[in-house]
């Protein structure tokens, strides 16, 4: 009998972003890290219509790294198509992912029942991606698992978990094979000042090191700094009348903004002004943050977390549409924050159709903006935009500013990565090509790493 080496594929995140979906195969078993959609450029988006490479049904388990769309959002899809097997993920990550899987689906259903309606899909008929009905089952198969306790996930394949400082329930994965060997994904990697997270745990030893490069080109700048700047936005925004708009990913960069903007606010640094937060999703992960502070999960940084940190003071909840559309005749200044971050969807289109054609008003993106984004346009100082079906011009002050970052930059990962011992290889994944490419040098030249940055549909052994 010939003995099949183990080998792992990347299915995903391999030169872009999103999509993160490694699938790891040994004798006696089949594990897929993360099932994320892929998001940004059409071509991306197309993959996550295309028939899964292999039968789901043959899965053993999925290993959730957090609950971030592009790293669990394809799990009701690939429930859809026969995949029926544990998705392990941390007790915190299973009550976000609930919320995410849910809030997209929705979405998918309302987006494409919008397009039928209004005509302006190429598509006859528009259909969602997957269904409520279909992220009902996913969610049925989260199981829990517990940080630093290994678990078996499949015949031969145990991982271990570790807090990875991203958001709230956010892991890194060792994963165990029956020979020995160990693979160690970082998920996405937080940064050692979150405001309200515990830095990431010290990474372990591993035999294969897959690592994220979001900014893998890139350094944040002081906190300070851009601290500075969204002040005088929001200040320069309020004297000329208008309203801020921030599109902000429901989970953990809303928490983030509110907790900034009370910060602000405390130091007399912005106007007393109405703060919305326009996203049922946002508003439940809202909940999750305040539950775990309450209970004193170990992952929360504490000291920053006194009385409700996030309540800047006129903390307003638009939870209905109809309290959703109302904003859209606010004749004061205010701040309105609603997903998704990246524009891609969600209330927040409806906000940036209203507010970006007058000069008065403010768009600030406080995070990172994936290739062909609505938001990587607006960054990128686009004369107008299309929104809804239809092209708007874009009037109003555009802002980056990337104090909210979660993911570590360039200098953090490589600071994260050196103390423990170095792995036969490295692959540089979850980043655009030139951020990838970036980082993989400097593994190789600062830590004296084998680093590559794999291609999509690449397949590695591992023995």
């Amino acid at each position: 009998m010939t003995t099949r080496s183990s080998v792992l594929t990347f299915l995903g995140a391999a030169q872009t972003v999103t999509g993160s979906r490694f699938l790891l195969e040994s004798n006696s078993g089949k594990v897929l890290i993360d099932a994320g959609l892929f998001q940004g450029q059409k071509q991306l988006r197309l993959r996550n219509w295309e028939p899964f490479p292999i039968d789901p049904s043959s899965l053993d388990g999925v290993v959730l790294t957090h609950a971030h769309l592009d790293h669990s959002g394809y799990l009701p899809a690939l429930v859809r198509a026969g995949f029926n097997g544990p998705i392990w993920a941390t007790p915190s990550t299973i009550a976000l992912t609930k919320i995410v899987l849910e809030d997209s689906a929705r979405l998918q259903e309302e987006e494409a029942e919008y397009a039928n309606r209004k005509g302006f899909s190429k598509h006859r008929p528009a259909l969602p991606l997957y269904t409520s009905d279909d992220a009902a089952r996913a969610i049925a198969q989260l199981t829990e698992i517990a940080f630093n306790e290994p678990s078996e996930v499949a015949e031969g394949i145990h991982a271990e978990l570790f807090p990875a400082g991203h958001i709230l329930g956010s892991a890194s994965a060792l994963l165990t094979l029956a020979s020995g060997r160990r693979l160690f994904v970082s998920g996405d990697v937080g940064r050692p000042n979150h405001p309200i997270l515990n830095a990431p745990a010290p990474r372990p030893a591993a035999d294969i090191v897959l690592i994220e490069s979001t900014y893998g080109n890139r350094h944040h700048e002081p906190q300070q700094n851009s601290l500075d700047r969204i002040a005088q936005v929001i200040n320069r925004t309020a004297r000329r009348g208008g309203s801020i708009v921030i599109p902000a990913f429901a989970v953990d960069r809303t928490e983030v903004i509110l907790h900034t903007l009370r910060g602000l606010k405390a130091d007399e640094r912005i106007p007393d002004l109405p703060v919305y937060v326009d996203s049922p999703m946002a508003l439940a992960v809202l909940d999750v943050y305040r539950n775990a502070i309450d209970r004193k999960d170990p992952e929360i940084r504490l000291e920053s977390c006194v009385g409700d940190p996030f309540d800047p003071g006129r903390l307003h909840e638009a939870r209905t549409t109809a309290e959703s559309k109302a904003l859209n005749e606010l004749s004061y200044p205010s701040i309105i924050i609603s997903s998704s971050g990246m524009a891609t969807g969600g209330r927040v289109l409806h906000h940036l159709y209203r507010r970006l054609p007058d000069p008065r008003n403010a768009v600030v993106l406080v995070g990172y903006q994936a290739a062909g984004t609505r938001g990587q346009l607006l960054a990128a100082g686009a004369s107008t935009i299309k929104l809804l079906g239809r092209h708007v011009p874009v009037r109003s002050e555009v802002a980056v500013v990337d104090a909210f970052s979660v993911h570590a930059d360039a200098d953090e990962i490589v600071e994260w990565l050196a103390p423990a011992a170095g792995p036969e290889t490295a692959y540089v994944v979850h980043g655009e090509p030139t951020a990838s490419t970036a980082l993989a040098a400097r593994l190789h030249w600062e830590l004296e790493w084998t680093a590559v940055v794999p291609n999509h549909g690449e397949c590695v052994r591992l023995d």
